[in-house]
């Protein structure tokens, strides 16, 4: 008799052998086994991922299937079994953005939830703008090895910066894993494999994607750290950064009284993205109209006080820990209320 204790999909048929020539001539799977012999009642298939067990005469309701394909369509087996043939990796689905203004405030204790393995999230823009983007503040209170495990996301874009502390994380094709610190940043492509392995106590970080909501993927296959080093390698059309603090000097901005320090995250990106941490120069407490967003422009203070002012409308003073997502289509001053002053901005 055939073994039919590993895993697999139960298909119920009345009659096995047209299901058979089904699976067999138009989705190419493969019989593995068919038992008895002189009056088959299971035949096992497997192919595409999938391992079934076509069983004649047992009670059930037709099944729903969704497998990877080049094609996109919908066929129907024998028994009712309903087949959708979907595109393996389709493209990231935007939802139409939903701009609003939001001012974040940290509020001490308040506002942290628990998230995957154990972390600590903070929502930094609730709304989510309607599902085009996420920004969360990430923390972990004890340090030490993470429960993660090899993954990747189906995604736009993905950041991490480092607000406090450090963690380790191992990134495919680039060797040994890298260590995040305070300040650092690493810009994650798009189906990139990663793995964090630990972290110190009081870890903070920033992470910011879009969309909101997307896939995320283990890898069971591939080992972390890669012996491979292709530092220049695409992800769907992105390169990985890891962006180094103290090895990045400070630029003057365009804007009068300001200096930048660039991520290099626009370069990696085609351009898609701009981010960059900045400061008053030493000082001084400038004061300037901010260039507009034209799709995003989130601010995350890190140090210091920043003034925001909406032209004909309300102001508002930013401390350390408090960010801003500011909509397309407005004027903005922006100033520094003391020469502490230094800012996380990130823009696409």
């Amino acid at each position: 008799m055939i073994d039919t204790e590993n895993a697999r999909v139960v298909l119920v048929c009345n009659e096995l052998q047209p299901n058979i020539d089904f699976f067999k001539e138009r989705l190419g799977f493969r019989l593995d086994g068919i038992s008895p012999a002189d009056a088959p009642k299971v035949a096992l298939m497997s192919g595409r991922g999938l391992s079934l067990e076509l069983r004649k005469g047992l009670e059930g309701s037709p099944t729903h299937l969704r497998i990877g394909s080049g094609q996109e369509s919908e066929l129907r087996a024998p028994n009712g079994t309903l087949v959708e043939l979907r595109p393996s990796a389709p493209e990231v689905s935007l939802p139409p953005i939903q701009q609003e203004l939001v001012i974040t405030r940290l509020q001490s204790e308040r506002g942290w939830g628990t998230g995957r393995a154990g972390m600590q999230y903070r929502d930094l823009i609730p709304g989510r703008l309607g599902g085009r983007f996420i920004a969360s503040h990430i923390r972990i209170p004890k340090g030490g090895p993470v429960p993660d495990s090899v993954h990747y996301h189906h995604i736009r874009f993905q950041m991490i910066f480092c607000v406090k502390g450090w963690v380790r994380v191992a990134y495919e094709d680039q060797g040994e894993p890298q260590r995040l610190e305070a300040g650092d940043c690493f810009l994650q492509p798009p189906g990139m494999r990663h793995q964090v392995l630990e972290s110190s106590d009081g870890l903070e970080v920033i992470e910011i994607a879009s969309p909101a909501e997307h896939d995320t993927w283990m890898d069971h296959d591939l080992v972390l750290p890669s012996a491979s080093v292709q530092a220049n390698r695409e992800f769907e059309g992105q390169r990985f950064v890891f962006h180094q603090a103290s090895q990045t000097p400070w630029i003057a901005h365009v804007i009068d009284g300001f200096e930048r320090r660039d991520l290099g995250i626009g370069a990696a990106t085609g351009g898609l993205a701009q981010v960059a941490v900045l400061r008053p120069r030493a000082g001084h407490k400038p004061r300037a109209p901010w260039p507009s967003p034209k799709e995003f422009l989130f601010l995350y203070v890190l140090r210091g006080g920043l003034a925001l002012e909406q032209s004909g409308g309300e102001g508002f003073q930013l401390a350390a820990g408090d960010c801003a997502s500011l909509p397309p289509g407005e004027a903005w001053t922006l100033g520094a209320l003391d020469d502490q002053l230094e800012w996380l901005e990130v823009r696409l």
